[in-house]
């Protein structure tokens, strides 16, 4: 029973994490860090300050990953983030989920 404690244990960790780096990798792919930063404001606002705004909102995975691929302007400053209208659906989301998790 504790062998298959240890396996499942290991098997989600290697599981987020490879998630976690997928999302950091596709953010770099996709040009997202050249403004966003995890910790700081750069051109656009952090993610976790991304995160916070979010928190508790049941939407808010649908919310973000539709602004990602539709960009938008207003809601953090006067300069716009342009639309990723090539990203695809799973990946807008997959972003969103790595973002809204403080992007770690």
């Amino acid at each position: 029973m504790r062998l298959l404690y240890v396996m499942t244990a290991t098997m989600v960790a290697t599981l987020v994490s490879t998630t976690a780096l997928a999302s950091k990798e596709l953010a770099q792919k996709s040009a997202c860090l050249a403004c966003h930063a995890a910790d700081k404001k750069l051109v656009g606002p952090a993610y976790q300050d991304v995160a916070k705004k979010y928190a508790g909102q049941k939407d808010a995975e649908a919310i973000l990953a539709k602004s990602i691929k539709a960009g938008g302007s207003g809601k953090w400053g006067p300069v716009p983030m342009p639309a990723q209208t090539a990203l695809s659906d799973a990946d807008a989301t997959a972003l969103a989920v790595w973002i809204l998790a403080g992007a770690k």
